[in-house]
């Protein structure tokens, strides 16, 4: 049997990174199939094409995996996949969540034939043998004799083929622009981001996360040598191509132990497994020196920050209290000493914010090292303590926002502001973010670098405006160079002028050894 696992988009934002899921779903199919994976950040296609795609492969199940955000166009393609009388499983965070809505039995359509609850590690397999038999259930959920939910130990865990996927797909850099970029350097023409994750579950709780509820609030690892091995498969792989693989770990917080991740980053240095990584880390674990050191001689390159606030009133609010804001301009020059960028994440529409929270952020940002600052409106996700609360007061104006998504806009009614004030401040904190003259101010802060890694840092600062405004076409991009013209040329003719200064010092070194050759003989 022939299956596709399709990850939709939400038509907004690209996403270069391919998402584990399907891979790790891949790795554990039962021989005698064939597994196709469509992502749609990668690989756009309409309604029609993926049933006229589907129906050319010969596909007898498709498997769809959705985040809420992605719900909307998840139903919708199921639909039509359904329509063409192929059988769809929906799996993932939403339909966990909200089980009866893709199955229709909250009074809308159905959209599934049947729907994987929790993690699929265990239940996939036997999803993929039922739907041979013609006998699919309607929900499979990872449980014991007693009904009580089972979570995979990680121990073994699926081998992914790094080493032979097809990442083209996911390149980082824009086409256009890779024959610029490779004159930087030789292995700046590709740049292939890859989910690797060490762990899952977290501990904390807060109030607007899924992740707690969807993996649980006890920890699970993955051994060392099996980590360490899979690094050691992608950077062979980076080798053979010439190009720059990064890795990034998925875990929703890579250093939640401590003394695990000190074992992992020790082991990765003293197998030479080191690639360029990035991770997702709270900002009160880089309190410890000795953890950063570590993260800089393994490989880490950013650190993903959920800041969320720099109010302590609103941290406190939504149960993330351990945040300190005074200690992120300590924990963030802690990263930049060792050259580890940070991105650092805010949510706007917290219930103690108010106009001009957008200007008070960006003023507290400016007094940090250079960094790829994002940031959010305050969305409820069902079944988190945040949408049970808020649906409670009466403050949902959007019940189930995720059937209709709108980017950028609010669901519920802020506490301090009207919903018209934070949608403008959201968009007054991308947009002085990532404007010409904030990218020149941040590589400015960066003179004291090499040209090539600010350069990185320039088309990285532009990638990321993309994610809220509209970029995705050639014109979109010459429109954006033209507006960052005074950068662009000041890294261009400094970069030229590297190249042209290397050259002389590679001849000059050259010559003297031909003119002693030429007196010897």
């Amino acid at each position: 049997m022939k299956i596709l696992l399709y990850n939709p988009d939400n038509g907004v934002t690209r996403n270069f990174m391919p998402h584990l899921w399907m891979f790790l779903l891949q790795a554990i199919t039962p021989p005698g199939h064939e597994v196709v994976l469509i992502d749609a950040n990668a690989r756009p296609m309409s309604d029609d094409e993926i049933v006229q795609f589907i129906e050319k492969e010969k596909v007898g199940l498709v498997g769809i995996g959705a985040m809420t955000r992605m719900a909307e166009k998840a139903y919708r393609v199921a639909d039509a996949i359904r329509l063409s009388g192929v059988p769809v499983v929906i799996g993932g965070p939403h339909v966990t969540e909200v089980p009866d809505e893709a199955l229709g039995r909250d009074g809308g359509p159905r959209h599934a034939d049947a729907i994987a609850l929790g993690e699929a590690d265990e239940t996939w397999p036997t999803i993929v043998e039922d739907a041979e038999r013609g006998e699919l259930k309607e929900i499979y959920a990872p449980v014991d004799k007693t009904g009580k939910e089972r979570k995979p130990s990680l121990q073994p865990y699926p081998t992914i083929p790094w080493d032979t996927l097809n990442l083209d797909q996911f390149n980082f850099f824009p086409r256009f622009l890779r024959p610029l970029l490779s004159r930087v350097g030789p292995h700046w023409r590709t740049l292939h981001i890859v989910p690797l994750e060490s762990g899952r579950g977290c501990p904390y709780g807060c109030e607007f996360c899924t992740v707690t509820g969807f993996f649980g609030d006890s920890i699970r690892f993955r051994t060392n040598e099996s980590i360490v091995a899979e690094l050691l498969t992608i950077k062979a792989r980076a080798k053979a191509e010439g190009g720059v693989i990064s890795v990034f770990f998925v875990d929703d917080n890579f250093a939640i132990s401590i003394k695990r991740t000190k074992s992992l980053l020790r082991d990765i240095i003293a197998a030479g497994a080191q690639v360029p990584w990035i991770a997702q880390i709270s900002a009160n674990l880089l309190r410890d020196q000795e953890l950063v050191d570590l993260i800089a001689e393994s490989g880490g390159k950013v650190i993903f920050i959920g800041m969320e606030s720099i109010d302590p009133v609103n941290l406190a609010d939504v149960k993330k209290g351990f945040n300190k804001p005074e200690e992120y301009t300590g924990v963030l020059q802690r990263l930049a000493d060792r050259s580890i960028y940070a991105i650092t994440s805010f949510i706007i529409g917290m219930d103690n914010d108010t106009p001009g929270v957008a200007d008070r952020i960006l003023q507290q940002i400016r007094s940090w090292p250079p960094g790829l600052p994002v940031f959010g409106q305050l969305t409820p996700f069902p079944s988190t303590p945040l949408y049970k609360r808020l649906q409670e007061s009466g403050r949902l104006v959007r019940p189930k926002h995720w059937l209709k998504f709108e980017k950028n806009t609010m669901a519920h009614e802020p506490l301090k502001m009207t919903i018209e004030q934070t949608h403008y401040e959201l968009q007054y904190a991308w947009a002085h973010s990532y404007d010409a003259t904030r990218n020149a101010e941040a590589v400015q802060a960066m003179s004291h670098a090499p040209v090539g890694p600010r350069i990185f840092h320039f088309v990285t600062r532009l990638a990321f405006r993309a994610i809220y405004f509209p970029q995705t076409t050639r014109r979109a991009w010459i429109k954006v160079f033209f507006e960052n013209r005074r950068t662009v040329f000041s890294l261009a003719k400094e970069a030229i002028g590297t190249v042209l200064i290397s050259k002389r010092r590679s001849s000059s070194v050259r010559t003297p050894l031909r003119a002693n050759t030429t007196v010897e003989h």
